[in-house]
């Protein structure tokens, strides 16, 4: 066991000579037990870096570790469940689950395999092929599951699901990180599905990490405040920034006679401002409005030399 289930040292990667990169100079680290939120836009990277930890894909420069080693040597003691579930089309559901507990012997967990197939009211004389976008990711995530990981990756994984599975499904999946201390990494793109489940938060915006740590230290790292605008920029020539300065300002408007900004404040903020601590949405929203907006990445100095 290692106390860190991922980290990041300037990574990216390009896809082709020519291509575009799809992740570039992302540096972070993530402890283990953890339930990890990656949130970004669609093409920001999420589903690349998850694939880069599932050693499916190589980095084409820095550097990642997985469980305290490269990804490759790291693959059976990971679960990936990735964004279009991939599974043999002509196989039923009992054989899906045959050739999982083939392919992870003595790490097999047929008891929880069933369990979460039996919660779907599953036919397991059914091929894969003839189920649903939601009843394949839910074999899906009992082949994952089953495995017993100690880090789990999902791509996307609660996009097929109705309500009520995504609820069943989710606290499984808290409960298997609160028994087991599995590391769990979900991608999305839908923040509200995340916000009540995750202590921990990647955010990806163009490629490149934006936010990373502990969500209640992010959280608590940031201010939403107001105040008049006649009293915040009392000359009318001055920025809203500057009205806040020596604050780094990652968002601000003034909508009528109203300044509100989110800030990450250097001390106190003075009279006259109204705080409150924003929600986990406004925060990322505002971030990923605001590309120019210094990111806020912490990372442990041991991980800084990999």
């Amino acid at each position: 066991m290692t106390d860190t289930a991922m980290a990041a040292t300037a990574l990216g990667k390009r896809f082709g000579r020519r291509g575009g990169w799809a992740l570039r100079e992302c540096t972070f680290h993530l402890p283990a037990g953890r339930v990890c939120a990656v949130v970004g836009p669609n093409g920001a990277g999420k589903s690349t870096l998850l694939a880069l930890a599932a050693g499916l894909l190589a980095p084409t420069e820095g550097h990642l570790t997985v469980l305290g080693t490269d990804p490759a040597s790291a693959r059976a003691r990971v679960g990936y469940v990735a964004q279009d579930k991939p599974l043999y089309p002509q196989l039923t559901v009992a054989e899906t689950l045959l050739v999982g507990a083939d392919l992870n012997p003595g790490r097999w967990d047929a008891e929880t395999a069933e369990r979460i197939v039996s919660a779907g009211d599953l036919d397991r004389t059914k091929k894969i092929r003839a189920l649903s976008g939601g009843q394949r990711t839910r074999v899906a995530l009992a082949l994952a599951l089953a495995k017993q990981p100690e880090l789990l990756l999902l791509d996307e994984p609660m996009a097929d699901l109705d309500p009520l599975a995504r609820h069943e499904l989710m606290g499984t999946l808290m409960a298997r990180a609160a028994q087991y201390g599995t590391t769990i990494v979900m991608s999305s793109h839908v923040v509200a599905e995340l916000e009540d489940s995750c202590d921990h938060l990647l955010l990806v915006g163009d490629g490149r990490i934006r936010l990373a740590g502990e969500l209640d230290d992010l959280l608590a790292a940031h201010a939403r405040v107001s105040a008049p605008a006649e009293a915040a920029v009392p000359d009318q020539g001055q920025a809203p920034a500057q009205a806040l300065a020596p604050h780094t300002v990652v968002e601000s408007r003034v909508t009528g006679r109203q300044l509100t900004a989110l800030v990450r404040p250097a001390g106190p903020l003075g009279d006259g401002w109204r705080t409150s601590t924003p929600s986990l949405e406004e925060l990322v929203l505002a971030y990923l409005r605001n590309p120019q907006a210094a990111p806020l990445t912490p990372v442990a100095p041991e991980e800084a030399a990999v």
